[in-house]
């Protein structure tokens, strides 16, 4: 039998990593599912202590929730480091236009994210290393990690490529004023939401 003549099994379309991860999300209620750098990512539910946490950061950037920015939990940041990437940072100031820059799949382009935080849970190392990269390589101009591990907070500034030229650390005890670039004057006390956020 020549080799024109063998039938091959007919093989189906893989689904994207954008149908898997939106498999995931209804199949794992609760869990947090992003792709950064190409990878399928899913986070399980945060405890109480992350929840309240978010809660007190809510509050404090509530002058960032007026005028042209708004403050918004859990939106979906459309990453320009691979063709189907997003993130879901836990809490982000954004343009007050954002309906207007939706991409795709409940992710909105990252010219409108002024800044993003993430607290840190199971996937510590994620937030610390992965999320530094990506959101500098989508130009977010100011991330804040609340370290719950180490117990400070992270404001890293002036992205260029993946990575952020100023990263500062404040324990407790330290006030912090973020940069104006968020719209709006915020100042975090260091010391609340680390308490907070202890688990």
């Amino acid at each position: 039998m020549s080799a024109a003549a063998v039938e091959r099994p007919h093989v189906g379309k893989l689904p994207s990593l954008l149908e898997e991860a939106e498999k995931l999300t209804h199949l794992l209620p609760g869990h947090r599912v992003e792709i950064l750098g190409g990878n399928l990512t899913v986070t399980p539910p945060a405890d109480g202590s992350h929840a309240e946490s978010l809660t007190n950061l809510t509050f404090a950037f509530a002058p960032a929730h007026q005028g042209q920015t708004r403050v918004a939990q859990a939106i979906g940041l459309w990453l320009p480091d691979g063709p189907e990437d997003y993130a879901v940072p836990d809490l982000a100031v954004v343009d007050a236009d954002y309906r207007d820059h939706l991409i795709e799949a409940n992710c909105y382009d990252p010219a409108i994210f002024r800044l993003v935080v993430e607290v840190t849970s199971s996937n510590y190392a994620t937030d610390l290393r992965t999320k530094v990269a990506a959101y500098a390589v989508a130009k977010v101009p100011v991330y804040v990690i609340v370290d719950r591990r180490a117990e400070r907070i992270h404001v890293l500034t002036d992205p260029f490529a993946n990575e952020y030229n100023h990263h500062e650390l404040h324990a407790a005890g330290q006030h912090v004023t973020l940069p104006d670039s968020i719209g709006a004057e915020v100042t975090l006390d260091v010391g609340a939401i680390l308490e907070a956020a202890r688990p």
